[in-house]
């Protein structure tokens, strides 16, 4: 069973919980469209979904293009898909500030060859200036392929102010 956290009251900045369900939604969904426009996720099928507060769901697809020599998919990947459920866990809590990667221990528990992978993503602590947050790879067949968990500051950039950060028009 997951390990459980009490939510920030407040998150430091002009956050969504000022703002209740509706302003928070619309921050999750303008994160979910920064992730879309991120240059590197032309390279992979994968889709971002934020579910609520301090959580985070990546789903992609494994194929051989992103094989290691031995005919399974390369680490790069496993890292990838984690720290962007736990980095979007994490930055759900906060909408003024983009958050950065500044740690992140990760654990391979088996290999994946291709199909679906779920990587989750959940806010563990952390409510001013870094946040820590975890995230498992689950394959098609249920079973966990990898673990991490990541440490995340914010930056002095304003979400606002990056050009995938908006709400999609339906």
């Amino acid at each position: 069973m997951p390990p459980t956290a009490t939510l920030p009251d407040t998150p430091f900045g002009d956050g969504p919980a000022q703002h209740g369900e509706a302003g928070a939604a619309v921050h999750y969904r303008a994160l979910e469209n920064l992730y879309a426009a991120a240059p590197i996720n032309r390279l992979f099928a994968s889709r971002l979904a934020i579910p609520g507060r301090g959580r985070a769901r990546i789903e992609f697809e494994v194929d051989e293009r992103v094989y290691h020599a031995a005919g399974a998919a390369h680490g790069t990947i496993y890292f990838k898909m984690l720290d962007d459920a736990a980095f979007y866990a994490a930055n759900s809590l906060v909408s003024d500030r983009f958050l950065l990667t500044t740690g992140f221990n990760l654990h391979f528990t088996a290999p994946v060859r291709a199909g679906k992978v779920v990587a989750e993503g959940r806010w563990v602590s952390g409510k001013r200036r870094v946040f820590v947050a975890e995230a498992n790879l689950i394959d098609a067949t249920g079973e966990e392929i990898g673990r991490g968990t990541g440490t995340f500051m914010r930056s002095r950039i304003a979400l606002s102010g990056l050009p995938g950060y908006a709400v999609p028009e339906s």
